[in-house]
């Protein structure tokens, strides 16, 4: 029997992938290329968006593709979500308005 996953485990889970994400892009700190893309989308289009808006984004796509199907979990949309919401929580920290 499968032991059902709790929010602890989702939360190590978002962290582990986040560090690997680090490795992968090479950053040390953890995957943190939001800044960069929000600056090149804000020059392309004209507007003003925030880091955290753009973590946002991603929580709310990967919320949208989770309930696409509401019949089937898809876990790796959910750990990007709990990751990306951390992401958002730590641009708003710093200092990054809502």
């Amino acid at each position: 029997m499968t032991q059902a996953k709790n929010s602890i485990y989702f939360l190590q889970a978002a962290i582990d992938v986040q560090a690997e994400r680090g490795k992968q892009y090479d950053a040390p700190g953890g995957e943190r290329s939001m800044g960069r893309t929000i600056q090149a989308f804000n020059a392309i289009t004209g507007r003003d968006l925030t880091e955290a808006e753009g973590w946002l984004l991603l929580q709310v796509l990967k919320d949208v593709r989770q309930w696409q199907n509401p019949d089937k979990f898809h876990e790796d949309s959910a750990l990007d979500g709990v990751a990306y919401s951390s992401l958002k929580a730590e641009a708003l920290a710093a200092g990054g308005a809502p």
